[in-house]
């Protein structure tokens, strides 16, 4: 199964306003979960459940960036829901377990 990436507008012109490397691989990272978004034998996916039941995913990308993101099975998607870096991450969602 094919997903399709869905991102916000206002997360897309975040992304575009990275510098131009950073660009490149935040893309074609997120573009790899059209064919697989659940986490696997590579660590750089990971898959938090959350107290109430909302499942997170998230996408290290590099040695830089971080992506939280769902996935929605029924509607053969993923929700890019924030992109930032590593240390923003920690700081603004520290650690879920």
């Amino acid at each position: 199964m094919t997903f399709t990436v869905l991102i916000e507008e206002d997360l897309a012109q975040r992304i575009n306003s990275f510098d131009e490397k950073s660009r490149r691989i935040v893309r074609a990272k997120l573009s790899e979960l059209r064919d697989n978004p659940y986490p696997g034998k590579r660590g750089d996916k990971e898959k938090f459940c959350l107290r109430d039941g909302f499942i997170l995913y998230r996408l290290h990308i590099g040695r830089s960036w971080t992506a939280f993101y769902r996935v929605y099975d029924d509607d053969g998607c993923v929700k890019i829901l924030d992109v930032m870096t590593i240390e923003q991450a920690h700081k603004k969602y520290g650690h879920f377990r």
